[in-house]
């Protein structure tokens, strides 16, 4: 794939346009050189910043490659992740926001040492680094240049150094403030550039009749592939096991993701107040219904295609590289690109804000100065992306990355999510409790696992969740003598009718959306 002159004139300004915005931003957070400006953006942002930045860092090359991989391979099924996201975002928004905002919680190994303890909050805390840089960073600096490497013929090493370079050049300097600021960028450009590609897709299905008549191409000719509920006839059932993958674990998977997960909720935590944190999320949810016309679309047309592909995550740069003219080029290459940085610098800032507050903070530097602190967080953020770098490589013999990235993650969001929604909404959870759940968070998917290695992981996560929230119930009842953070932790009665009339409204939009949806593509 060659780039003529308006294609690199597009990307070169894509480029100066986010890195400009990015050093301007810098400088205004850098006169303060505090924590809370460089980490959580001093609570200034309104809710249009707080969505589009959600989006940017939920949306990545997981997405635009390996879900388009999955769409080639399932179809329309992998599109109940986005979809139920918007309600996820809701639930997040309307019962998790207000007892964050309302006990000051910044990040969610600080949640877990007010409302447990010290120690269950450092081994959590020490987890999530460690699962932010070998699989969040590594699957999405690998799968961006993957399509690098597919579009352009650059070497797998040169692609990934290229990545993690740039999205240093967005994080190190102003932190969440620059970050939330370029997202607008980035979300303008990924949703415009991924438009563009499914157009261009669904024409070429067509033979040039236009998008309408694609559509109808595709689900003439692929009509398998415009199922939510699979069989289980279907190679793919093991990941998405018919009405259970609309019922069941993916619900733990969700508010996992976007309820007590770092680099989604610290945007919102960055917010103005909580009415703007509550719009920024429903913004973001209307977002998200959009996200599989961009991503899972394409994939399904590269099949109806006959893509010449080894792999399924080669389908999403196999129709750029195919069908992508000359002077757009440039365009849809900012799109990715844009994805692929913003959801980097997001995982950057939040893993280095859990290490420099909840690690090196509280354990070695107690007393250290604002400044100090700021450049811990910028030098740490430097070592982190170097050590995804130098082993993003080694995913190459993962079929389908999304995949993989579900079902490892899946492994530990059960008893997070657990601890998380029993600690928020029912008192009498102990720390004892909490401190079991932490010991058995791995070792219970992973015997499900091996005793039923049939089971879908989905399955797997449901099941989880279940036996950790019963283990946690049983050990809180026995207990007779709670301890201090059990005892103190309270939550004021009205704290969950602080939510404004757009926001009802606009929640009450998505449901009608996604009930519309699935009776149409059931």
């Amino acid at each position: 794939m060659k780039f003529s002159l308006p294609d690199i004139a597009v990307f070169i300004t894509y480029c100066a346009i986010v890195t400009g915005v990015g050093i301007i931003v810098s400088r205004r957070v850098n006169k303060k050189k505090d924590t809370a400006s460089y980490f959580f953006a001093s609570n200034s942002l309104p809710w249009f910043l707080v969505g589009s930045s959600v989006i940017a860092a939920n949306i990545s090359a997981e997405q635009f490659v390996g879900m388009s991989g999955s769409g080639f391979a399932m179809g329309l099924a992998i599109a109940t992740y986005e979809w139920l996201a918007a309600i996820m975002l809701i639930i997040v928004a309307w019962w998790f926001l207000p007892v964050f905002i309302r006990k000051k919680i910044y990040t969610m190994p600080q949640f877990l040492e007010v409302r447990y303890n010290r120690r269950i909050k450092t081994v959590l805390a020490i987890f999530w680094l460690f699962l932010f840089v070998f699989v969040n960073l590594t699957s999405i600096l690998y799968l961006g240049a993957l399509s690098l490497t597919t579009i352009f013929g650059i070497k797998l090493g040169y692609a990934i150094a290229g990545l993690a370079v740039f999205s240093v050049l967005l994080t190190v300097g102003g932190g969440l403030k620059t970050i939330a600021n370029t997202d607008v960028i980035q979300v303008l450009f990924l949703v415009a550039g991924g438009l563009t590609t499914t157009y261009l897709a669904l024409n070429a299905v067509s033979d040039g009749h236009g998008v309408v008549n694609g559509f109808s191409v595709l689900m003439e000719k692929a009509p398998e592939k415009f199922h939510m509920i699979l069989q289980k006839s279907d190679p793919n059932y093991k990941y998405m096991p018919g009405i259970r993958s609309v019922l069941g674990g993916i619900w733990i998977a969700g508010i996992y993701y976007f309820g007590a997960n770092q680099y989604i909720i610290q945007k919102a935590l960055g917010a103005k107040n909580l009415k703007e944190a509550q719009r920024g999320m429903v913004f973001a949810g209307y977002l998200k219904l959009i996200i599989p016309v961009l991503v899972v679309l394409p994939g399904i047309a590269a099949f109806v295609l006959k893509a010449d592909i080894t792999r399924p995550d080669e389908a999403y740069p196999w129709l750029l590289n195919r069908f992508v003219p000359s002077g757009i080029k440039g365009f849809v290459f900012a799109a990715l690109i844009a994805a692929i940085v913003s959801s980097l610098a997001a995982i950057i800032n939040s893993a280095s804000t859990i290490f420099t507050i909840d690690i090196y903070k509280s354990y070695f530097k107690p007393l250290m100065s604002e400044v100090n602190l700021v450049k811990t967080g910028r030098i740490s953020s430097l070592v982190m992306i170097a050590i995804a770098a130098l082993i993003a490589s080694m995913l190459s013999g993962i079929e389908q990355v999304f995949q993989f990235i579900q079902e490892y993650t899946g492994l530990v969001s059960p008893g997070i999510t657990a601890m998380f929604i029993l600690g928020i909404f029912w008192k009498k959870t102990t720390a004892r409790a909490a401190w079991v759940a932490v010991i058995i968070t791995l070792p219970v998917p992973l015997l499900l696992k091996q005793f039923f290695p049939g089971m879908p992981f989905l399955d797997n996560m449901a099941v989880s969740f279940l036996i950790i929230c019963t283990q946690m119930i049983i050990m809180s009842l026995m207990e007779k003598s709670p301890e201090p953070q059990t005892i103190k932790w309270e939550l004021p009665a009205d704290i969950f009718h602080n939510t404004d009339r757009p926001f009802k409204w606009l929640s009450m939009g998505i449901v009608v959306i996604l009930s519309l949806l699935y009776f149409l593509f059931w």
